[in-house]
């Protein structure tokens, strides 16, 4: 090689250098260095800033939108129809791609043992095309108790393997109708469903006895971890069950419980290990990402979303 010829490749190599550092040190809104890499979005479960929404939901939009959010996950409706959400996500340029409802409800609220149709043109209305069951589906023997004001972990306690598996069957056939109108079913887990239960767990008969096509599952960090559960080795184990995550964290001092009780906290400020649970989850198929943090909040939910993503938006993995 001629010396010209050896300058010439040694500017290059410096050009890229250059181009490299200037990759990781540029951050796009939204977007952490992992989330960039794979070309994802970061999201928020609006449970979190509940109270702040109920009374100014375009208000907080457009906080989460400012902070660098660029979508939401919705508990419920908030009070309101899907068209006044539909305008207020407009408003602030986010999306909505999933909803929370509950199994069974007694009230007025959209739930999975209502109008399935009405629902999924809910869910259109939103521009969602994923419908999440919040809790566990509670059987006929036990359900006079649960709405209420029953303990409902006293009574998820009670559930046998039976029962959990009538909860699969439960799924498995509200995802077959959601399907048929282009809505997909998730499932999202507390700690209750990390229980012993015989030699097994309740959200292994789910993963078990639910269609692998009509069933995904939304994995909340925060609750696994409550329950002492390694989520890396649990998202290993189930490969592509997993399409969507709470990016939520819990406090050093949690005891793990299957009550559903948690000590949460801001992401980063717990005991999870994000730089292993974040590429983990990718490998597994997990591709919505949702930050979330549940109450008390010592300085409110906006506050708690924008420490989360501060952290997020800094972790380089």
């Amino acid at each position: 090689m001629t010396a010209s010829g050896t300058l010439i490749d040694r500017r290059g190599i410096l050009a890229g250098l250059s181009a490299a550092a200037a990759s990781l040190t540029t951050r796009p809104a939204g977007a952490a260095p992992f989330f960039r890499r794979h070309h994802l979005v970061m999201g928020v479960q609006l449970y979190t800033v509940r109270a702040e929404a109920e009374k100014d939901l375009p208000g907080v939009l457009g906080a989460l939108a400012t902070i660098g959010y660029r979508s939401v996950e919705l508990a419920g409706l908030l009070g309101r129809t899907a068209r006044e959400v539909r305008a207020a996500l407009d408003g602030s340029g986010l999306r909505c791609p999933s909803v929370h409802f509950q199994p069974r409800t007694r009230g007025t609220d959209l739930s999975f043992a209502g109008d399935l149709t009405l629902m999924a043109d809910t869910l259109h209305t939103i521009g969602a095309d994923t419908a999440v069951v919040s809790i566990p589906y509670i059987p006929d023997r036990l359900w006079p108790s649960a709405p209420r004001g029953g303990d409902l972990p006293a009574i998820l306690q009670q559930m046998t393997l039976d029962d959990w598996k009538e909860g699969a069957d439960y799924l498995n056939s509200k995802a077959a109708l959601l399907r048929s109108q282009g809505i997909r079913l998730g499932y999202h887990n507390h700690n209750v469903e990390f229980a012993a239960l015989g030699d097994t767990t309740p959200m292994e008969v789910l993963l078990a006895h639910t269609d692998p096509r009509l069933v995904t599952f939304e994995l909340d960090v925060g609750w696994a971890a409550s329950a002492g559960v390694d989520p890396v080795a649990l998202l290993g184990k189930h490969p592509e069950r997993f399409s969507m995550m709470h990016v939520k964290d819990t406090k050093p001092i949690t005891k793990p419980d299957f009550a559903m009780v948690q000590q949460s906290t801001e992401v980063g400020h717990g005991i999870v290990e994000w730089r292993q649970v974040l590429p983990a989850a990718y490998r597994a198929g997990v591709r919505r990402f949702f930050v979330e943090q549940e109450p008390p909040l010592d300085h409110g939910g906006i506050a708690a979303v924008r420490a989360s993503y501060d952290y997020l938006v800094k972790l380089d993995i």
